[in-house]
């Protein structure tokens, strides 16, 4: 069914709006995938921030070529059936969506993505960018770092007093 160009132009200036807002866009093959399992996708992606697209390459193209971040980006991976995850958020919810998905289903296979400076990424770039944490859990890690140190103190000092309260419990006996 052919799209009109009135609808093509809105899918443009929706699709161009997402990727100049984009932290990273990652896109993947999912010709296989059943409608049931793009929509259980989909919902994951909703939860994680993550938008999923699946429009025509062309267009993406055209998007890109309005943005001046995307003007001299490489396209040539864009071909086939594909779909785009894009945040505005995370860098890295796009690429662990789509990764920890392609766990359970194999029809899904990651191709490559965008950073929001432009730079085209391979499929192992992807993949290496899925597998790092997420923002959340990497201030979780820092947080636990600074508050090392206060929790071996406290530790410290309350082996020490009970120490000192055994020892003193003993003498009194």
């Amino acid at each position: 069914m052919a799209i009109s160009k009135d609808k093509k132009n809105e899918l443009v200036a929706d699709l161009t709006e997402l990727l100049s807002n984009a932290k990273t866009t990652v896109y993947a093959k999912y010709q296989g995938l059943t409608v049931a399992e793009l929509q259980e996708l989909r919902k994951l992606a909703r939860e994680a921030g993550v938008k999923i697209k699946v429009v025509k390459n062309r267009l993406v193209r055209v998007a890109m070529g309005q943005i001046a971040v995307y003007k001299d980006t490489d396209t040539t991976g864009l071909t086939g059936q594909l779909l785009y995850a894009i945040s505005s958020d995370d860098e890295v919810a796009p690429a662990k969506i789509l990764a920890n998905f392609a766990k359970t289903h194999e029809a899904l296979s990651l191709v490559g993505g965008f950073s929001d400076l432009g730079a085209a990424l391979s499929e192992d770039e992807v993949k290496a960018l899925a597998a790092m944490p997420s923002k959340n859990e990497l201030i979780a890690q820092v947080v636990a770092q600074l508050l090392s140190p206060v929790t071996d103190t406290v530790s410290g000092l309350s082996g020490g007093i009970s120490g000192i309260i055994s020892g003193l419990e003993a003498h009194a006996a």
